[in-house]
């Protein structure tokens, strides 16, 4: 737990560090100020509403015991026998199966799946995925992995609000920023991005893994769970951005014609995850 704050700290003082840097850089003698007011707001904005800002990209609807009744006590068992709160729970209406788990800490924790995952698993895998994304939040590394999201969106939006603005802004302001610099930074900034969540992802899908198998017992069902997502991944597109992808439990961008998994990669390969979880089986 220790690890994971030093860790939330760590990415937090990044964020914040990014910011004075870029404004600094596009925006020339007064940029430095500029990006500091916005990495105050980011940075808070990251820690209170990491949570609500992975469920809105996913587009969920927050289901209650009533209208989602089976996924309710799946989840609540599963939250019992971790001896943690019940996480509010989410359905996104993507036809991929997938799902992810969000929030700053167990008390403020929610867990999205799509309709699409609910359609394809059979109930002990689904309890699978579910055990994993508990995981995620019993563990505390879902902060960790929203703030590197934020910190990705923020990257890739400061960059290209930058670039166009100075497009079509024109001018001949001595102080403004070089256009070479702002090409650099629009190649850069999204190999930045992925690098971040590179370094957080990878590890926590293993630990998360190891502790759902431990929660159903078995390693086998979320191994047949994953085995599937990722072959329903390939052929389902999902609207999701680069920025958001290293939340889901397999990468939803998997099947993009356009894809970098190999050298960016925010997911262990699903091989390698489904043959360390039948080892313990």
């Amino acid at each position: 737990m220790l690890k994971n704050q030093m860790k939330t700290t760590i990415l937090l003082a990044a964020l914040g560090g990014l910011f004075v840097i870029l404004g600094q850089a596009f925006f020339g003698g007064g940029g430095a100020v500029i990006g500091l007011v916005i990495a105050f707001l980011f940075v808070g904005g990251s820690y209170w509403f990491s949570d609500k800002l992975a469920v809105a990209a996913a587009r969920g609807k927050e289901v209650t015991a009533q209208e989602a009744p089976e996924l309710h006590a799946m989840v609540s068992g599963l939250a019992a026998a971790a001896d943690m709160p019940m996480p509010r729970l989410y359905i996104s209406p993507m036809d991929q199966p997938n799902a992810f788990a969000t929030g700053r800490n167990p008390k403020h924790a929610a867990v999205c799946v799509t309709q699409g995952i609910l359609q394809v698993l059979e109930p002990d895998e689904l309890r699978g995925v579910l055990a994993h994304e508990l995981g995620h939040v019993r563990n505390r590394d879902i902060l960790i992995s929203s703030i590197a999201a934020a910190i990705a969106t923020a990257i890739m939006f400061l960059t290209r609000m930058a670039f166009w603005g100075a497009m079509f802004g024109g001018g001949d302001d001595d102080d403004g920023p070089n256009p070479l610099v702002l090409i650099l930074m629009m190649v850069l900034a999204p190999i930045a991005a992925m690098l971040i969540q590179m370094a957080i992802s990878r590890s926590r899908e293993y630990e998360a893994d190891r502790t759902g198998a431990e929660l159903v017992g078995n390693g086998e069902p979320l191994a047949r769970a994953l085995e599937k997502i990722e072959a329903y991944a390939k052929r389902i597109p999902a609207p999701v951005s680069p920025a958001q992808a290293s939340l889901y439990i397999v990468n939803p961008l998997t099947g993009r014609k356009v894809n970098f998994a190999g050298l960016f990669a925010t997911h262990p390969p699903t091989e390698e995850r489904v043959a360390r979880l039948r080892a313990t089986t």
